[in-house]
């Protein structure tokens, strides 16, 4: 997805224009990838834009920060009021919002101590991650060669600028070999993630996921599907799952803020299921999207409004 090049951009409590939203080459988040970040939607909804769960993404930014040992210079609370206003003044109705947290421009070697801890939130229009066909019928996927970072070596529950250069190996592999996205297995060979997505299975009506011991992000449309789906009657096992799971289930679909609710019709050209979207696929997806559009009711208080005069209504509790 190419940047529009315009808008304004929100940096250490300043509001700056896109094209001069820079930071220095000898910033130490270039060199060394010492930098957090988050990713979150506001959709247009019913009753006007809303971000979905606000709160919890804030909230595991700030985490991620203090597992790298930075203390924002911002409180969740004013990084919350800054995201609301940005939307404003952009006039979005619907974007993607990307909050950073990161080391700036001090001096470089590995520790990063003396460096300053700078913030910015960008935004920008962001339409679905997959195509509409790749909603409806599914993907094609791959077991990836790259596997997730082992426990104890770099944290998968911190959201690190530094563990996405695992996942561009994962994607840029998925791609070259002709499929839409990578599947990476744990040290351990059990399912983890893809590149930038949870996932679950679906055999004889029961609903799997990776646990977080599994080198997952704890992610927050994660969270949210598995509430969802609980809310729909289903059961939802939080399990270590074998490679091979993949080629025996009756359903695999991915789960994030960018991807959203997206099938996977086949792994490693093993056809899953019918080899389109599954029905238990589509309830949770049809249930999602019902939500964050405003047209079912947001029974555990997710969706912010960008312009409302009633208290924000936290999302963290269901985060964690």
């Amino acid at each position: 997805m190419a940047f529009p090049g315009t808008g304004t951009i929100w940096m250490n409590g300043k509001l700056v224009d896109w094209a001069d939203a820079r930071i220095h080459v000898a910033s130490h988040v270039v060199h060394y990838g010492s930098g957090v970040f988050e990713g979150a939607r506001c959709y247009d909804t019913v009753k006007g834009p809303a971000v979905f769960r606000l709160d919890a993404h804030l909230r595991r930014l700030i985490d991620s920060a203090r597992i790298y040992r930075m203390d924002s210079p911002y409180d969740q609370q004013t990084l919350h009021d800054a995201v609301l206003d940005l939307i404003d003044r952009n006039g979005f109705r619907a974007c993607y919002i990307r909050p950073l947290i990161y080391r700036g421009y001090d001096s470089l070697g590995v520790s990063p101590l003396a460096c300053p801890v700078d913030v910015a939130i960008m935004l920008w229009e962001w339409p679905a991650y997959f195509t509409k066909e790749a909603i409806e019928e599914g993907l094609d996927v791959k077991i990836s060669t790259w596997a997730r970072m082992a426990p104890n070596t770099l944290p998968a529950m911190a959201k690190s600028v530094a563990n996405y250069a695992n996942s561009q190996l994962i994607k840029m592999e998925a791609i070259a070999d002709g499929y839409a996205e990578g599947i990476a297995l744990d040290t351990s060979g059990n399912l983890s993630e893809g590149s930038g997505q949870n996932i679950f299975v679906v055999r004889d009506g029961i609903i799997y996921t990776p646990p977080i011991a599994s080198s997952v992000l704890w992610g927050i449309t994660r969270d949210s599907v598995m509430t969802v789906a609980r809310d729909l009657g289903f059961e939802v096992r939080e399990q270590a799952l074998p490679r091979e799971t993949l080629y025996i289930a009756d359903e695999v679909f991915f789960v994030g803020t960018a991807v959203e609710v997206t099938p996977i019709r086949s792994v490693d050209k093993i056809t899953v299921g019918r080899g389109r979207r599954g029905p238990i696929t589509e309830a949770i997806q049809q249930r999602f999207f019902d939500i964050v559009k405003g047209e079912a009711a947001d029974t555990h208080g997710w969706l912010r409004p960008v312009k409302s005069s009633e208290p924000a209504t936290s999302g963290a509790p269901n985060a964690r």
